[in-house]
Formats: structure tokens, sequence, C-alpha cells
């Protein structure tokens, strides 16, 4: 059994190095031909050589040429004996010397389609497979451009601690999970230094190369042009970290000042701009000079479409960390334990068997505890209710004369059960960030100014615990662990792990970094609170500063509502009133003629207009004031809520 699967492991390596053995050759005298694509792949760091990459390249596109050119005989074989082809194919005429092409009309239409299903899957192939590494090239520029500013205050923190450039660099090129793409290109240089032999100054030029980053090409030049020079790394690291900060402020209000411009077009081109159109769109119906086809197309797919593209664009273009911090990592305190035969064993076990019941305690002490850590868990919750209160509302309400009527509201309901909880916990989870990273400046410089004065970290935590500073409590989780045990560095990367914050891991990475290395991280811990507290005073300007344009987004969805409020409640109750007079009095046919059944569908369209429009609107509100899709699901409710007790009470 091992020997069969051995040979088919054996077989399938060599079917994968097949495009290298059979082309190889004919790739490498045309080095030249690829030298852009040779560079992208060094900078996306694809651990191939161009000869192999490029041979699977042509393997693979005449593979899928192969296929295109299979389907193309089927389609081919379909188009002419099957659904056979109609009598007269274009326009153009013959004369009787070129008549004869007409016999071959068959061949001819199949031998195109064959051929350019062929071309279109080869070519298709072969272009991604040049387009895939500047691609990921750039995806990795991006990610050095974010984490540079803040890798570059982790080097000239530890400068300060008294660690010379090496040293800082194997330290930085540890922590990918927190500066991601830059600690990996930080290990390229130590890599060339440990495997290939070069020195340091050779490695930075080796770097300056082949980064795909002029950021961090510029960095590493200058770096290397001071160690020449015999200057200061230190002075040069704070130079650096301090114009970064200052090329974050002047970024930032660019930023807003975009975000600011994104908000007003999404308001013009979403919110004023459907309503007119949807005014006009009613004029011209109900003069009978245009279907309702604009109107649907305006409400159910121009307004949400257009959203969701602000969405984008706004996580598109905001600068700094997104998504979910790292999990920094943590030693393994209990592994595979070999245990006597003895009474150790049983002791073991009486462990075990207790700490699966404290476990049980907590989660029965706080069950929602994993849904504030994760909110996204509610949904497994929440989703599986609210369908089956839609489907036993249908099933109830199918019979009813009022049926769309009563399942517009089920259908509101069903998304309110979905949205709510997930709103609350998100809530709650960004409340408590937002509060912890509002105090992470005053810790860090609390626990500066204690170090300054000859206190150990250990004494300066024990000492943070009788402070009464907001994140008190999670000092005291702090101090617990390392009264149990727990070593210093570890105590603070559990903190990390239970706020998960980017500040946080930052900082923590900083700090157990500098604390690894010396115990005098007064310095370190001072600049740890500058950046932090920078990053802060940015995320409240943001706040501050969109707080206006949330307003006005609240604004014009009020505006919104009200005048498809009033187009419903007077222009055409009063159209309608019109036509039912005319049609009583027996006299002149009126041009603007409304019946009741289609104001109905008209209240109804409006209706789902004011959902859809509340919906869109506060997520918008959400992503400009927070950078955050789901805080946005607060702003939602609230609208969608304006909206359906404006219609309920009063349209419907």
């Amino acid at each position: 059994m091992a020997n069969s699967n051995r040979t088919i492991e054996l077989f399938f390596q060599n079917l994968k190095n097949l495009p290298f053995v059979l082309l190889a050759e004919k790739m490498k005298h045309r080095k030249d031909d690829y030298r852009d694509l040779r560079k992208a792949m060094r900078q996306a760091r694809i651990p191939i050589s161009y000869e192999k990459y490029i041979s699977n390249a042509i393997f693979y596109s005449i593979l899928f040429g192969l296929i295109g050119a299979f389907i193309g005989l089927i389609m081919a074989y379909l188009v002419t004996k099957v659904i056979r082809l109609p009598d007269r194919l274009t326009h153009l005429t013959f004369s009787q010397s070129t008549a004869w092409l007409l016999q071959y009309r068959d061949i001819s239409v199949a031998l195109f389609i064959i051929i350019f299903l062929t071309a279109l899957f080869g070519g298709i192939t072969y272009t991604l497979f040049l387009f895939y590494p500047g691609f990921a090239a750039g995806e990795r520029k991006g990610s050095i451009d974010k984490n540079l500013p803040y890798a570059v205050t982790f080097m000239f923190a530890l400068s300060r601690g008294g660690m010379n450039v090496i040293e800082i660099m194997r330290s930085l090129s540890k922590c990918s999970d927190t500066y991601g793409e830059t600690s990996k290109e930080i290990d390229v240089i130590l890599r060339d230094m440990d495997y290939f032999g070069v020195d340091l100054r050779t490695a930075l030029q080796n770097i300056c190369e082949n980064t795909p980053s002029e950021k961090f090409r510029d960095l590493m030049y200058n770096l290397l042009t001071v160690i020449d020079s015999g200057g200061d790394i230190s002075v040069y690291f704070r130079d650096k970290s301090e114009q970064y900060l200052n090329k974050a402020k002047v970024e930032q209000k660019g930023f807003l000042e975009t975000l600011g411009l994104i908000a007003e077009s999404y308001v013009t081109a979403f919110v004023a701009g459907p309503l007119f159109i949807i005014i006009l769109g009613v004029m011209m119906s109900v003069m009978g000079s245009s279907s309702n086809v604009m109107l649907y197309a305006i409400i159910y797919a121009v307004i949400p479409i257009g959203s969701l593209m602000f969405v984008v664009m706004v996580n598109i273009i905001t600068p700094g960390s997104s998504g979910e911090a790292p999990l920094l990592p943590t030693e393994c305190l209990v592994g595979d334990i070999i245990v006597p035969e003895s009474e150790e064993k049983t002791t073991f076990l009486k462990f075990i068997k207790s700490r699966d019941s404290i476990k049980l305690k907590k989660m029965l002490k706080e069950p929602l505890k994993p849904l504030k850590e994760k909110p996204e868990y509610s949904l497994i919750i929440s989703v599986p209710i609210a369908l089956i209160y839609l489907l036993y509302s249908i099933y109830t309400g199918f019979r009813k004369p009022n049926f769309m009527d009563f399942i517009d509201d089920k259908i509101i309901f069903t998304i309110f059960i979905i949205i709510i909880p997930l709103m609350i916990f998100h809530e709650i989870r960004r409340s408590k960030e937002n509060r912890i990273q509002s105090q992470i400046p005053d810790f860090l410089k609390k626990l500066a100014s204690t170090n300054e004065t000859g206190m150990t970290l250990r004494d300066s935590i024990r000492l943070m615990t009788k402070s009464d500073i907001g994140m008190g409590k999670e000092i005291k989780k702090i101090w617990n662990d390392i009264e149990w045990g727990l070593a210093i560095n570890e105590a603070l990367k559990r903190f990390a792990n239970r706020v998960r914050t980017h500040i946080v891991a930052r900082s923590v990475t900083l700090l157990t970094k500098a604390n690894e290395s010396s115990g005098d991280i007064g310095e370190v811990l001072t600049v740890a609170a500058r950046d932090a507290a920078a990053e802060e005073e940015l995320k409240n300007e943001r706040r501050v500063s969109m707080f206006i344009y949330i307003v006005i987004i609240y604004i014009s969805f009020l505006v919104f509502v009200g005048i498809i409020y009033i187009i419903s409640t007077t222009f055409l109750e009063e159209m309608v009133k019109v036509g039912e007079k005319a049609t009583v009095g027996g006299g002149k046919a009126v041009p603007m003629r409304l019946s009741r059944a289609l104001l109905n569908d008209y209240n109804r369209l409006f209706f789902h207009g004011a959902l859809i429009q509340g919906f869109c609107s506060g997520l918008i509100a959400g992503v400009m004031g927070e950078g955050s899709v789901l805080s946005g699901l607060k702003h939602s409710v609230i609208m969608v809520t304006i909206g359906y007790l404006l219609f309920t009470l009063f349209v419907l």
C-alpha cells in the first residue's frame, strides 16, 4: 500500500514538472523578453524560476486552448446540425463568382467557433499567468506601505533600548503577524546575510532593487547611507517615524476631504437623483406616456447596487489597518504530557476534569460572552430563527387576500431578527474596544513614568491595578496571569488577544520585544504611548469630521421619505379622486387618471423604496463615520423603522 502511494505521488510530481522538462531550455534563451516579468516575480516573492513559470504558462495555455477547441467542436455541432443555421446570416450579397462560398457556410461557421474558443481559453490563461506576478507584487506593495510607519516606530523604539540594527531587524522579522509584509521584506535581508553570506550593506542594496514598495526602498537606501556615513541609526529612525506621523496627518486630512466629497456625491447621485427620477417617472406613468420599468429599476437595482459600490470604494481608499487584529503567538502551557502509571495519573485526570468543569461553569455563567467577542456568531442563531419565522408566516398568510401587504411586514421583521442581535453585540464589542483603546496611551505613559523611577515592569503593572483608569479590569487580569506564574510577556500577549485591536497588538508586540532584549524599557514605553496616541487622535478626528456628513445623510433620507410620502398622500390621491369623479359623472375623459388599485401598487413601490434607501443610507453612514459596515447597522435600523412606521401608519 505504501509503495503504491509512493508511486502515485511520484507520478503526479513528474506530471507537475512536465512543462518545465519540455519547455525550460527554450525559455532560457528568451530571458531578455521576460525582464519585467522576472522583476515582478521577485517583488511578488514567487518561489519558482521564471523558466518554470513561463513553461507552466505556455503548457497550461495550450492545454486550456485544447479544452476550448473541444468545447468549440461541441458547440459547432449543436449550432450547425442540431439548431441549424438560418438561411440568411448577414446582409452580404455574393456574385456568381463568389457564390461557391455559400456551400461551405456550415464549415466556416464551425471553424470560426472552434478557433475563437481556442484562442479565448488559451489567451485568457496565458494573460492571467503574465499579469498575476504584477498583481501579487501590487498587493505586497500595499501591505508594506500600510505597515511601514508602525514598523519604523518599532525599530526606533528598540534602537532607543540599545539594540543594534541587525538585532532590531531580527526582532521585526519575527513579528509578521503584526507587521505583515514589512516583516517578510526585512526577513529577506536577513536571509541574504544568513544563507548567502553577504554583508548588511550588500543585503540592503539587494532589497532596494527587489522590493515593490518605493517607501521601503527609500527607507533602506537612506539607512544604507546612514550606516556608510557612521550616523546615529536611532536618530534616523526617530526622524523617519516623525516624518511618517506628519505624513499620516496630512493624508488623513486629504482622506477626510475625499470622504466628504464621496458623501456629497452619494447624496446627490443615490438620494436626490433617484428621487427626481421617481417623481418624473410617476408623472409620465400617470399621463400614460411611460411604463413603471424605470421606477422598478431605480428602487430595486440602482439604489442598492450603487450603495454597495460606494461602500467598496470607501473601504478601498481607507488608509491604515483594516480587518481584525492578528492573534499574537503565545506559549502552549499544556502539551503532550506523559504521565506514569501511578497516582500522578489520577491527579492529572482530576485536573483535566476540573478544568473542563470550570469552563462549563464559566459558559453557563456568561452564555453571551462568545457573541460579544464574535458578533458574527449571532447569525448562527438568528438566521435559522428568522427563516423559520418567515416560512411559518408565508404558510399561515398565503391564503389571505392582502398577502403582499402581509408578507412585506413579515420580511421586514425577519430582517430585524437577523440584524438587530448582530448590531447589539457589535456595538457592545465596539464600545469596549473604543474604551480600552482610548486608555492605552495613558496606560503606557504611566508605565513609562513608573519605569523611569526604577520600578520593574512587573511592579509597574502591580501598581497600575490600583489605578482608576477605564481599563482597570483588564489590568487586573494581566496581574492575575502574572501572579499565577505566567511570564510578563505572555500575560501581555494574552491581554492583546483578548482585546484584539491593532493598536493594542502593535503596542504589546513592541513592549514584549523590548522587554526580551532589555529591562530598561522606559523609552520604548514612551514611543509606544506616542504611537498609540497619534492613531487614536486620527481616529477621533475622523469621527468628529464625519459627524456632519452623517447628519446630512439622515436629513437627505428624511427628505426622500417625506417627498415620496407627499406624492402618495396628496398628488396621487388627488389623481384617484379626479378619476373617480369623472367615472361617476360620466364627463369628458381626463388625461391624467389613476385607479385605486394602481395607487396601491405605487404606495407599495414607494414603501419598498423608503426601506431600501434607509437600509443603504445607514450602511453608508456607518462606513463614513466609523469605517465599518457593521457600525452602520444601527443607522439602518433607525432609518428603516422611520420609513416603516411612516408608511404603515399613514399611507398603507
